[in-house]
C-alpha cells in the first residue's frame, strides 16, 4: 500500500487518452493537487485545458507512448485502443502501468477475452472464432478489434444482413431481459471493492445506453450473483484499476458476461452524485494502491446521456439543459467537445432522489426535454 507521497504534484500521473472519462479523472484527481499529464491525437481534446502537460499524438504508436510515459510515475488509460507494445515498454522502464499491458492486450481482443472466460468458467455465451462471414443465423458477429461504444457488432438474422469482414467472434445470442453492469476496482495489494449493479437501456438506432438506473431493478439474489461474478473476473486476471463487467440476464434468470473495459465506464457517470465514492476517485485510488473508497449509494440514481441529434453537426446547441437544472437532484455533465455529430456523446445528467421509481420517472421527463443539435444540419 503506498503511503502519502502519493499526495500532491510531485506525483505524475499520465493518462493515455483525452476524452471525457480522461476529463472526469482530472476533476477527481484535482481534489488531492495531482499532477496529471494527457496524450491524445485530438488538439481539441476535451481534456486539454484542464491537464498539467497535454501531448498530442497517435495512442497505437508504441514509440509516442513510451516517449509521453518515460518520465511519469503512473500511467493509465480511459480508452483501451492504445499500443500495448509502448506500454509493455513502459513497465520494463520501470513505469507504473495499469492496467497491466497484458491484461489489456487480452481486453482489446474480443476473441481473447472469450477464450479467457471460458478457460475460467466464466459464464459466456457460446462462440466460435472466424475470418470468415457466418454461415448459421442468427449470430451476433463481433469484430475481434477495434469495437467501441457499439460500433464493431452486428446481429445477423439472415446471409442478406450485412456482415463484417476479418477476424471475428460469433456468438449465439442470448435472450436479453436486462443489460447490466458492475465496476470493480482491484488495487495492486488485491482490495477490492464493487460499486452496486446497474441497468442499462439501449436506444436501438444509435446502440449505445440511453440512459441507466442504479441500483438496478433486479432481485438482491441476482445483484449479489452480478457483483461476485465481476470479482470473480477480476481475480482471474490479477486486474488492477477499474475493471466495468457488462453482463446479460437472460429470461430465465442466468446471468452471463458479455464484455469487459479495463477503465472508468460510461454505466458509472451517476457515481460522481449518487455514490459515496466516484469511480473516477476509485479508479485513482486504485491505481496508486490506496486505500478503495466506500462504493455503496448514498440514494438511487439515473443517468441519461446527452447525444447529437441524428441530424447534428457543428457547434453543440443545448436545449433544454436550463430548465432542467432547476428540477432538485438534477446534475449536467457537459464534456466540451467543439463538434457535435450525431449520437455523439456531448455529456450526461445525473437523476439523485429517495427511489428507484422516482428517478426513472425525472430521467424518462428529461429525455424527452433535452436535445443536443448542432450549428448545421445534415
Amino acid at each position: 500500500m503506498r503511503n502519502d507521497v502519493a499526495f500532491g504534484a510531485e506525483l505524475r500521473v499520465g493518462v493515455l487518452g483525452g476524452g471525457q472519462l480522461g476529463r472526469m479523472m482530472i476533476q477527481a484527481a484535482a481534489d488531492w493537487d495531482l499532477r496529471v499529464e494527457v496524450m491524445d491525437p485530438a488538439a481539441d481534446a476535451p481534456c486539454r485545458h484542464l491537464t498539467h502537460r497535454f501531448v498530442q499524438g497517435d495512442l497505437q504508436d508504441a514509440d509516442a507512448v513510451f516517449e509521453f510515459g518515460k518520465e511519469l510515475d503512473v500511467i493509465t488509460i480511459e480508452i483501451e485502443h492504445v499500443s500495448v507494445d509502448g506500454l509493455r515498454r513502459l513497465k520494463a522502464a520501470g513505469v507504473e502501468v495499469h492496467p497491466d499491458p497484458e491484461h489489456l492486450a487480452t481486453i482489446q481482443d474480443k476473441g481473447l477475452q472469450k477464450q479467457f472466460f471460458a478457460a475460467h468458467g466464466i459464464p459466456s455465451a457460446p462462440f466460435t472464432l472466424s475470418d470468415a462471414p457466418p454461415t448459421a443465423f442468427p449470430v451476433v458477429q463481433k469484430l475481434r478489434k477495434g469495437g467501441y461504444d457499439g460500433k464493431g457488432v452486428a446481429i445477423l438474422r439472415s446471409a442478406e444482413d450485412s456482415a463484417f469482414d476479418g477476424p471475428c467472434v460469433l456468438e449465439q445470442p442470448v435472450d436479453i431481459a436486462k443489460e447490466l453492469s458492475v465496476i470493480v476496482a482491484r488495487n495492486p495489494s488485491g482490495a477490492t471493492a464493487t460499486f452496486p449493479v446497474v441497468e442499462a437501456v439501449f436506444d436501438p438506432v444509435a446502440n449505445l445506453v440511453d440512459y441507466l438506473i442504479a441500483p438496478a431493478d433486479v432481485s438482491p439474489e441476482t445483484a449479489k450473483e452480478a457483483e461476485a461474478l465481476a470479482l470473480r473476473v477480476a481475480d482471474a486476471m490479477g486486474f488492477t484499476g477499474l475493471l466495468a463487467v457488462e453482463l446479460f440476464l437472460d429470461r430465465e434468470g442466468v446471468l452471463w458476461v458479455n464484455e469487459l473495459a479495463p477503465r472508468t465506464h460510461n454505466s458509472g457517470h451517476h457515481t460522481i452524485e449518487a455514490n459515496h465514492t466516484s469511480q473516477f476517485q476509485q479508479h485513482l485510488r486504485a491505481i496508486l494502491d490506496l486505500p478503495l473508497g466506500d462504493a455503496s449509494a448514498r440514494s438511487a440514481g439515473a443517468m441519461l446521456n446527452l447525444v447529437g441529434a441524428a441530424d447534428a453537426h457543428g457547434s453543440p446547441v443545448y436545449t433544454g439543459l436550463g430548465a432542467a437544472l432547476g428540477a432538485p437532484g438534477v446534475y449536467a455533465h457537459i464534456y466540451g467537445k467543439s463538434a457535435v455529430k450525431p449520437f455523439r456523446k456531448m455529456g450526461h445528467v445525473t437523476v439523485t432522489g429517495a427511489t428507484v421509481e422516482a428517478v426513472k420517472a425525472r430521467v424518462l421527463e428529461l429525455r424527452n426535454a433535452l436535445r443536443v443539435d448542432g450549428t448545421r444540419v445534415s
